[in-house]
């Protein structure tokens, strides 16, 4: 399959399906909650390398941000024009990860670079670790989080924008009838990689939990009605589940442009970010509604830059080969290793 656009090719069929993420109750045969994780398979210098920051981590008086991209992107085209931009005009230290094969991988592996990640911030910081990622770059964190139990400690705030935390019909159409790079597989509301994600808890205490998402959303569908897809529901952490919708009834965002240019979106985040516990709905300023772009973003290479984004997503270049199954789950997500 060629690019995140191929979803789309699907999405009269998907239409027809029915699904309903189902909520997590029980670790139903996937790893206790609280074991340690283990040894990371990457070499050292491989995950050093992936990660980039905006200056040093040390004195910082704020917890520094760490971008996670979406499927088909790196941090450039995602986060250069519009949040790394934000949050340094904010005094906000950011880092971002490049997830292996523009995070069109297994999805097992490029947690291991967000876990790797996220102790290094931390190590260096002496602080806790906000993230934010986009589509899959907003599930993923979470895989750490349930494998990998110390990670928990470091982190404040995991804001996701159109996350992909209970997957999206399309590549259970999709990924059906033909072959798909392996996170594509992953990301399918029936596959294995997400039952084992949500299983025992979706959300852990300590960290506090905002999704946006858009119930316009294309990509992760569906992303409307009592179960959105991109929705967090069980586990002891704190939750707030906003559509952008809910702030502004006529905003007209979709999966590109919540992750890139939308101001209701970014308001979102910000206001996580901003106080203690995730966002609150009602704190966000109506006055929201009728900005064009969030902040960072530069109108005169607005068009541009959004194109950017759109042609590298849509570029399969340096895409993981396609496979006809989703990867095998590695020996440490089961209960019996």
């Amino acid at each position: 399959m060629r690019g995140i656009r191929s979803w789309l090719v699907a999405a009269a069929a998907a239409a027809m399906v029915v699904a309903t993420p189902g909520a997590a109750s029980a670790t139903d045969g996937f790893a206790p909650l609280d074991r340690p994780g283990p040894a990371l398979s990457v070499p050292k210098a491989q995950l050093d390398a992936a990660l980039t920051c905006s200056g040093p981590l040390t004195g910082l008086k704020k917890d520094p941000v760490l971008l996670v991209p979406g499927t088909t992107v790196t941090p450039k085209p995602n986060f250069s024009w519009n949040y790394q931009r934000a949050f340094t005009a904010m005094g906000i230290r950011w880092c971002a990860v490049t997830l292996p094969f523009d995070a069109t991988g297994d999805i097992q592996v490029a947690a291991e670079y967000v876990v790797h990640s996220l102790r290094t911030m931390s190590r260096k910081s002496g602080r806790e670790v906000d993230v934010v990622g986009w589509s899959q770059g907003g599930m993923v964190p979470r895989w750490a989080l349930r494998f990998w139990p110390d990670t928990r400690k470091v982190v404040d705030d995991l804001v996701g924008l159109s996350p992909s935390n209970h997957g999206t019909v399309l590549s259970d159409v999709t990924c059906r009838e033909r072959s798909c790079n392996p996170a594509f597989h992953q990301q399918a509301s029936r596959s294995q990689f997400l039952r084992a994600l949500n299983s025992g808890a979706e959300t852990f205490r300590g960290i506090d939990y905002t999704v946006a998402y858009t119930r316009l959303d294309e990509v992760v569908v569906p992303n409307f009605g009592p179960a959105p897809s991109s929705a967090l529901r069980t586990g002891h952490g704190r939750i707030a589940n906003i559509a952008t919708q809910d702030v502004c009834p006529t905003n007209t965002a979709d999966h590109f442009a919540i992750g890139s240019f939308d101001a209701v979106g970014f308001a979102i985040v910000a206001d996580a970010l901003g106080h203690p516990g995730p966002a609150v709905r009602t704190r966000i300023p109506l006055t929201t509604c009728a900005q064009p772009f969030q902040p960072g973003v530069d109108p005169a290479t607005f068009a541009t830059d959004f194109a950017g984004l759109l042609a590298y997503a849509g570029n399969s270049d340096g895409n993981a080969p396609d496979v006809a199954e989703e990867p095998p789950l590695r020996p440490y997500v089961f209960a019996r290793r």
